[in-house]
């Protein structure tokens, strides 16, 4: 599978554009705007797409999710159906975020623990990671060892609690009990700033690392 990722908006959030390259056919994950250059993106490697999928329901992750699922007339794939009051809470959240021009939606499908979920022939694991938002999800991608974690962590950080039905112990929960044990070889790409890999974070990461005041 190839993977791209895209910064978009003034919060350079990374949208990922996922490709089968046995069939061509794409999704983004967290499309957040800056919609011309999330298209041209998918020109440039003239993929086909065939979802979005949304880890969590802040605006900074699903601000592009309706003119584009509208665009090219594909499913809204996630999150976790308890981030459900964000998504309804679209026209709120462009005031706290300072966005503008976000339309609302209703997701296609909502995912849960241990779904799967597809791009042309390949295949994501769904993980129910909570405590950044309540319905915050996970995707992995098994034979690349990718993780897309969201705001669930990020190289040296992890997401914050202190937002709307956010949660420190419940994220601290979602990250030993579901991101560690998918081993320490797997690379991740966050919502925001650089890739990292989760040895390193069990290592390094002040929060939840062994060089942190908290350990798991």
């Amino acid at each position: 599978m190839k993977i791209i990722t895209i910064p978009v908006t003034s919060y350079q959030q990374n949208c990922s554009l996922l490709i089968c390259e046995a069939t061509n056919k794409a999704a983004f994950v967290d499309p957040g705007g800056d919609i011309p250059r999330l298209q041209a993106a998918l020109e440039k490697e003239e993929a086909q797409l065939e979802s979005i999928f949304l880890t969590h329901g802040h605006l900074d992750h699903i601000g592009g999710t309706a003119e584009l699922a509208s665009l090219y007339d594909v499913p809204i794939i996630g999150p976790h159906k308890d981030d459900n009051f964000l998504i309804e809470a679209i026209p709120a959240q462009q005031i706290r975020f300072q966005f503008s021009g976000c339309g609302t939606f209703t997701p296609t499908r909502w995912l849960k623990q241990g779904d799967r979920i597809t791009i042309g022939k390949e295949e994501l694991k769904v993980l129910h990671c909570p405590g950044h938002t309540p319905g915050h999800v996970v995707l992995y991608h098994v034979d690349s060892k990718t993780a897309f974690v969201g705001d669930v962590i990020f190289k040296g950080s992890i997401g914050r609690t202190d937002l709307e039905k956010g949660d420190f112990q419940t994220l601290f929960n979602s990250i030993k009990h579901k991101l560690w044990p998918l081993g320490g070889d797997v690379q991740f790409i966050s919502g925001h700033g650089e890739i990292s890999t989760f040895a390193e974070e069990m290592e390094t990461n002040p929060f939840v690392g062994k060089a942190g005041r908290i350990r798991v």
